[in-house]
C-alpha cells in the first residue's frame, strides 16, 4: 500500500487534503525501478488552477507514454501547508508516488504567469533544491523551466537551469536521450547542461553573460563558453493532428478551475492585435484535422466522465471547420447531459445560432472584448473591430434571448486620451440602448450591462513592446474618470464598471519586461513573505514595495520609460519567427493609429512563414 508523505494529523489541520494525496483516474503508476528517468511537472499555483492546464496534461501524457520516463505531478502547496512544511521540514513531494521532489531527475515549472514568481521559489525552497542554479550539487534535479513567461526569462535565470523556448511536444525526446547518455557517462553536471544547450530551443542562462550601459539598459548579451549558440530558436509544432495529446486526461478529486474536457481546435492567431503577445508568439496559425477532434471528444469524454466540453484556441472563429465541428459535439452529445462551452467567439449570426443551442441562455451572458471604447482607440490597438459590429452583434444577442452582456477594455494603452477613456462608458450605454430598441414584451429580463476594464501591460515580442507604463495612481485616476462617466450615462441602472488591480499589474509589466537584476528583487520578496500573490487576498504591495527598495532596483526604471526603437531588450536572444523589424513596423502604424489587415486578408510579412506552414505562409496574397 502506498504512504502518503503527510499524516493524517497534518490531512486534518489543512484546508482540502484531496489537493496532496494523487491517486486520481488516469493518474500514471510505474515502478521507479523500471524507468531511467523521473520527471516532476510542476504547475506553481494551488491544485485547482494546476488541473486546469491542458499544457500539462499533454506533457504529462506524453511523457508517460516512453517506457523509460516517469512523469509525476506536483503543484504549490497552499499557505496552510505551507507553513507546516516549513515548521517541520517536510519536503515538497509528487503525487504520483508521495516521494521527495528532490530524488527526482527533472523538476519541470510551467510559467504561465508573471505573478507566480514568488511560487516557483515556494517550489524550490520547500523542495530543499539549492534556489540558485550555481549552487546545486551533482545530485540535484535539473530543473527546466518553459510556458509563455519563459519568452522572456531573464528575471527567473539565476533560479532554473534550463529553460524551454516553445512548445513543449518537439525535443524533449531528444533532451530525454541526452541525459540518459550523460547518466551513463559518468560526466558533470556542467557537462549535461552543455549538451543540453545545444539543443535548439533550450537556454542555459549561466552559459550567458549579461552587461549594462551607464543608463542602465542592456549593452551586451553574449555566451560565455564555446558551442552556445547565440540565439535561442523558439519551438514550434506545425503537424498539431499528429502532435501528442492526452485521450485520457487526469480526473481531478474535487472541483477544478475548468472541470471539463478541452479541445485546442488550433494553435496561432491571425488577428494581430498589438497588445497581444499570444498572437505574435504562437504564430504561425496551424489547425487541428476536424476528423480526429471527434474522436478526441468521444474519448475524452468517456476516459473521464466529464459533463462539459470546451473548445480551446485564440480565436475560435476562425477555425475554418468549426461548423462541422459544433454541430457534431450537438448532435453527438444530445440528450446526454453534455455542455459545450464555446470561448473566444467573434459575435456574428452563426456564433450566435450555435450559442443558442449548448446554453441556457437564462443563466447566461454573452462576452464581447472591444478592448477599447473610442473608434481611434481600437484602430491604435488593431483591434479590427467597428462600433457597427459591436453593436449589431450585441443587438442579434438581444433578439435571440440575451439580455446580460460583458464588454471587456483596456485602459492606459499607448497614445489614450481622456475623450477614449469616457467613450468606454458611452459604448456601454449604446450596447444597454440597443437592448430597449428591442419592444418591451419581447424582452429576456432585466438588461445588466457588466464593464471591466484592466489595465495596459507592454509585453515582450509585441508591436507595444516600446511602449511605457504608468504608475498604479494613474491606472487608478484614469478608472475613475470612467467611473464617473458611467455615472452620467441615460441607462446607468442596467451599466456596472470594475476595474483590475493597478498595484499588481504595475508589478506584472515589471516581471514582464525585467532583466535578470529583477530577479533579487523577487528573492528579496519571498524573503519578506511574499506568496501567492496572483490571489487578492494574499498579495501585499507593501511588502514588494520593501523589496525594490532593500535591493536598491528601480521599479520606475522597468514601468514608465518609453523605449528607444534602438534598445536591446534582454529578450532579444530569442528568435519566435516574428521579426523585431516588423514590430517597429506596427508599433509605427500603432502611433498613426494605422489598420493592419489579418494574416488571411494579406500576408503583412510578419517572419513567421520561416517556419513553413500555416495560413499565414508569405506569398499567398
Amino acid at each position: 500500500m502506498r504512504k502518503l508523505a503527510l499524516n493524517d494529523e497534518i490531512l486534518l489541520k489543512i484546508e482540502k487534503p484531496a489537493r496532496y494525496i494523487g491517486n486520481e483516474v488516469n493518474s500514471v503508476k510505474k515502478d521507479k525501478k523500471n524507468v531511467d528517468i523521473r520527471f516532476a511537472m510542476c504547475f506553481p499555483d494551488v491544485y485547482e488552477i494546476g488541473m486546469s492546464h491542458l499544457g500539462i496534461q499533454i506533457l504529462y501524457d506524453m511523457f508517460n507514454r516512453r517506457e523509460d520516463v516517469w512523469c509525476e505531478r506536483v503543484y504549490s502547496p497552499w499557505v496552510d501547508l505551507h507553513k507546516i512544511m516549513k515548521e517541520e521540514k517536510i519536503p515538497l513531494f509528487a503525487l504520483e508516488s508521495q516521494e521527495p521532489i528532490r530524488d527526482f531527475d527533472f523538476l519541470g515549472i510551467t510559467i504561465q504567469y508573471e505573478m507566480c514568481y514568488t511560487n516557483i521559489l515556494q517550489i524550490l525552497d520547500l523542495s530543499q533544491i539549492p534556489i540558485h542554479s550555481r549552487d546545486r550539487k551533482e545530485d540535484d534535479p535539473i530543473v527546466i523551466g518553459g510556458g509563455p513567461c519563459t519568452y522572456n526569462p531573464e528575471p527567473l535565470a539565476e533560479f532554473f537551469d534550463i529553460f524551454y523556448i516553445g512548445e513543449g511536444e518537439t525535443v524533449y525526446d531528444e533532451l530525454f536521450d541526452a541525459y540518459k547518455e550523460w547518466k551513463e557517462s559518468g560526466k558533470s553536471r556542467i557537462e549535461f547542461l552543455e549538451r543540453a544547450a545545444q539543443i535548439e530551443g533550450l537556454y542555459v542562462p549561466q552559459f550567458y553573460d549579461v552587461t549594462y550601459k551607464e543608463d542602465g539598459t542592456i549593452d551586451t548579451f553574449t555566451p560565455n563558453r564555446k558551442n552556445v549558440p547565440n540565439t535561442i530558436q523558439k519551438q514550434v509544432v506545425l503537424d498539431v493532428t499528429n502532435a501528442s495529446y492526452p485521450n485520457a486526461p487526469v480526473v481531478p478529486f474535487i472541483k477544478a478551475t475548468q472541470d471539463r474536457v478541452v479541445l485546442e481546435i488550433q494553435r496561432g492567431c491571425i488577428r494581430g492585435c498589438r497588445f497581444c503577445q499570444a498572437g505574435m508568439i504562437y504564430r504561425p496559425t496551424r489547425e487541428r484535422d476536424v476528423e480526429r477532434l471527434k474522436q478526441y471528444a468521444r474519448d475524452m469524454l468517456k476516459n473521464t466522465g466529464h459533463e462539459e466540453i470546451s473548445l480551446s484556441s485564440l480565436s475560435s472563429s476562425d477555425y475554418s471547420e468549426l461548423k462541422e465541428l459544433v454541430t457534431f459535439l450537438i448532435e453527438e452529445f444530445q440528450g446526454q447531459g453534455i455542455n459545450i462551452s464555446l470561448p473566444s467567439l467573434r459575435i456574428d449570426a452563426f456564433s450566435l445560432d450555435v450559442m443558442s443551442k449548448v446554453q441556457d441562455i437564462k443563466k447566461s451572458s454573452m462576452t464581447f472584448a472591444p478592448e477599447a471604447g473610442s473608434q481611434r482607440m481600437r484602430d491604435v490597438i488593431n483591434k479590427g473591430l467597428t462600433e457597427e459590429m459591436i453593436l449589431n452583434g450585441a443587438g442579434q444577442a438581444f433578439e435571440g434571448g440575451w439580455s446580460k452582456v460583458k464588454l471587456y477594455f483596456m485602459l492606459g494603452l499607448p497614445t489614450e486620451t481622456e475623450e477614449d477613456m469616457k467613450a468606454i462608458a458611452h459604448l456601454a450605454e449604446k450596447v444597454a440602448r440597443r437592448y430597449y430598441e428591442i419592444p418591451k414584451d419581447q424582452r429576456n429580463g432585466k438588461c445588466q450591462i457588466t464593464a471591466s476594464s484592466s489595465f495596459f501591460i507592454p509585453k515582450p515580442f509585441t508591436p507595444f513592446q516600446w511602449a511605457p507604463m504608468l504608475t498604479s495612481e494613474e491606472y487608478v485616476r484614469r478608472a475613475s474618470i470612467v467611473k464617473r462617466e458611467f455615472m452620467e450615462q441615460l441607462n446607468r441602472k442596467s451599466l456596472k464598471y470594475n476595474w483590475h488591480e493597478a498595484d499588481v499589474t504595475v508589478l506584472e509589466g515589471v516581471f514582464a519586461r525585467g532583466d535578470r537584476k529583477v530577479g533579487q528583487v523577487i528573492e528579496e520578496a519571498y524573503r519578506l513573505g511574499c506568496l501567492y500573490d496572483s490571489w487578492s487576498e494574499n498579495f501585499d504591495n507593501e511588502k514588494w514595495m520593501q523589496a525594490f527598495e532593500n535591493t536598491n532596483v528601480d521599479i520606475a526604471f522597468y514601468t514608465l520609460r518609453e523605449r528607444e526603437l534602438d534598445e536591446v531588450f534582454p529578450w532579444d536572444f530569442i528568435q519566435i519567427g516574428v521579426s523585431k523589424n516588423f514590430l517597429k513596423k506596427e508599433w509605427e502604424r500603432a502611433l498613426r493609429a494605422e489598420v493592419t489587415p489579418n494574416c488571411k486578408v494579406h500576408c503583412s510579412g510578419c517572419g513567421a512563414a520561416k517556419f513553413g506552414g500555416g495560413v499565414c505562409f508569405e506569398g499567398q496574397n
